[in-house]
């Protein structure tokens, strides 16, 4: 039996429903259990809900669980939460923890998610069960959230200037947790799951392009516009400094380079930005074109 907590989100639905396909039984905890009917129709899925603050109910949720992974949303309570989901595998005897972390988790991380990240996965190291680490970058599917001003506009805009980044599908995330789970040679492991490029945002703005059927330009967004805008639609103030810290260190010219750990752990290439942009491809293509 395997264990998915945070079973409701990007990554977390995904693994859910490949350990599905796989014919492999697996346990998909949730905060609520009425987003999770799809997930619950899935042949070989049991869907629990519960709290993760709560260590007995969670301990309880896994029983005879063979190996779980945690993915949890950024935020202000995730290490908490992380903390508390590593003493209830504990207190249950589970024997392997994989976690979704981040290539620039460091204890001098200036972004407090980054920071979490490392104090999270130093508490799982020194707890007991064998662990994995999948530590991944800057997703695609963030371009998806800058797709309505492409398809009106033809305009990529993000406050990163003439950064650069190596960029990851969540889809592959999903991936490499389910093989590092079902095979115990990636216990105690630490793997940096990228896609294939380094790209600056003009190249992906041409490629863009390529896809959409138009031109779209890149186009570096203020930071101070960008944080004025994001505050509007995001409450809380942890959040907005979060995202707008990453793109400030990509700005500033930080980025990380490809690495070939999700051939080594799948004996797959990862996606390319090409393949997801063509997945993909009505989300940026003009609405008339479109639809």
């Amino acid at each position: 039996m395997y264990f998915v907590a945070g079973a409701n989100g990007r990554t977390g639905s995904r693994l859910v429903r490949l350990f599905s396909e796989q014919g492999h039984p697996v346990r998909a905890f949730v905060r609520n259990r009425a987003k999770a009917d799809a997930l619950a129709a899935l042949p070989g899925v049991e869907v629990v809900a519960g709290d993760l603050s709560d260590v007995n109910a969670t301990a309880k949720a896994l029983g005879g669980v063979t190996s779980s992974a945690v993915i949890l949303p950024n935020g202000p309570d995730q290490l908490r939460f992380e903390r508390a989901f590593v003493d209830a595998a504990v207190a249950a005897g589970v024997p392997h923890v994989a976690k979704l972390s981040s290539m620039e988790a460091h204890p001098d991380a200036p972004n407090p998610t980054h920071r979490m990240h490392y104090d999270s996965e130093q508490y799982l190291r020194g707890a007991g069960p064998a662990w994995t680490m999948i530590r991944t970058s800057f997703y695609f599917q963030n371009f998806l959230n800058t797709a309505p001003r492409i398809r009106k506009e033809g305009v990529l805009s993000l406050p990163v200037g003439r950064g650069k980044a190596t960029m990851t599908d969540i889809a592959d995330a999903a991936v490499a947790l389910a093989a590092v789970m079902t095979d115990e040679r990636h216990r105690n492991r630490s793997y940096d799951v990228t896609g294939p490029e380094l790209l600056d945002f003009d190249e992906v703005a041409r490629r863009l392009s390529r896809v959409a059927g138009r031109e779209v330009k890149y186009v570096p967004e203020d930071p101070v516009v960008y944080r004025e805008r994001l505050a509007k639609i995001i409450p809380s103030a942890w959040h907005v400094e979060s995202v707008c810290g990453i793109f400030r260190e990509i700005a500033d010219g930080y980025f990380v380079q490809p690495s070939p750990a999700f051939r080594e752990i799948t004996g797959r290439e990862p996606t390319s930005l090409d393949a997801f942009l063509a997945a993909n491809r009505a989300a940026f293509q003009p609405e008339a074109a479109a639809g």
